[in-house]
């Protein structure tokens, strides 16, 4: 994996759910290098089982007596593939990246999510303040995988404390650091620090990947230009309008959102995941209260979603021919 002079799209925590399966390969489509999964924790992989879901094309990780995806991925994604796990446990890490190690391109500890359910497991943002901790996980990573090993930051109190984090960091041989240019208790709305991405980027040899407030396609440049980063990541543009990767430039959002309706049709992703990454869509372009809203919230079905956004045939087409390849 070569972290330099890529367009990623970032890591989301489980309540945006948007870098599931359809979401990764549509911002692949568009011109994503490398697709960040969404943050899984180490305890619910652990309860999973790995199937070949051979109706799909997929591989997908089950939890143990349900019928519950927590973690699917295709050979399509296979060489650009991060899996992002939350963690505070050397061991449970290692075991973790261990069960899906044959199928991605690397492993990256999640130390910058904000959330109370990271940080009261003391995973995320909260290793920030643990540096023997983040230590023992990533080295027993680098020291038991094959595959790069990477980690994703928040800004420390000072640009100081970041800086020395981020060294630290490098001497335990990751391949590559991801620096989302906001505090723990910054806002979305609060700008990030891009000049103490740079900080970090000028004090470390390793690729840096920055990540804060990039909207549109010429802001990847921008931001690399601003900080020295090596790539740039980006979250909410992509959850806005995947087509932000497009060099191209944007494809209108309906066309964009239309889009992962049909992905998420194809590869039969779970239908709460689908309508709240739809609801996240309109609720930036639109308003949930208007009518497509309040038909995607009552939505049940994938053949629901299809009637609301006009591809029942794509659905139907899709629905035959899966019938057809049980059959046989």
């Amino acid at each position: 994996m070569d972290y330099r002079n890529k367009h990623i799209l970032a890591p989301m925590v489980r309540v945006l759910v948007a870098g599931t399966l359809p979401f990764r390969l549509m911002a692949a489509e568009y011109g994503a290098d490398i697709t960040y999964g969404e943050e899984i924790i180490d305890h619910k992989m652990l309860k999973c089982v790995r199937r070949a879901n051979d109706s799909l094309g997929t591989t997908d990780f089950i939890e143990k007596g349900t019928n519950d995806v927590v973690f699917r991925t295709c050979p399509e994604e296979k060489n650009r593939v991060v899996f992002q796990m939350g963690t505070a446990n050397a061991v449970r890490a290692l075991t973790t990246a261990q069960m899906v190690c044959m199928d991605v391109a690397a492993i990256d500890i999640n130390m910058g999510c904000p959330k109370s359910f990271s940080l009261s497991g003391g995973m995320g943002a909260a290793l920030l303040t643990k540096p023997e901790l983040i230590h023992d996980i990533l080295t027993t990573l680098r020291r038991n995988l094959d595959l790069p090993v990477t980690c994703k930051i928040r800004l420390l109190k000072t640009s100081q404390e970041t800086v020395e984090l981020a060294r630290r960091i490098e001497r335990i041989g990751v391949a590559a650091l991801a620096v989302h240019g906001r505090r723990v208790a910054d806002r979305p709305r609060d700008p990030a620090q891009w000049n103490e991405i740079a900080n970090v980027a000028a004090a470390v040899s390793i690729p840096v990947i920055a990540n804060g407030d990039v909207f549109e396609y010429e802001d990847f440049d921008r931001i690399k230009q601003a900080t020295g980063a090596a790539s740039a990541m980006v979250a909410r543009g992509a959850l806005w309008n995947a087509s932000i990767f497009d060099a191209g430039g944007k494809s209108p959002w309906e066309e964009a959102k239309r889009e992962y309706v049909r992905k998420s049709i194809l590869w039969d992703n779970d239908i709460k995941s689908t309508k709240h990454t739809l609801k996240e869509m309109i609720i930036h372009h639109s308003c949930l209260e208007l009518p497509e809203g309040k038909a995607v919230i009552k939505s049940a079905s994938y053949a629901d979603l299809a009637r609301l956004y006009g591809e029942e045939d794509y659905y139907n087409f899709v629905t035959e021919y899966r019938q057809k390849t049980k059959s046989r």
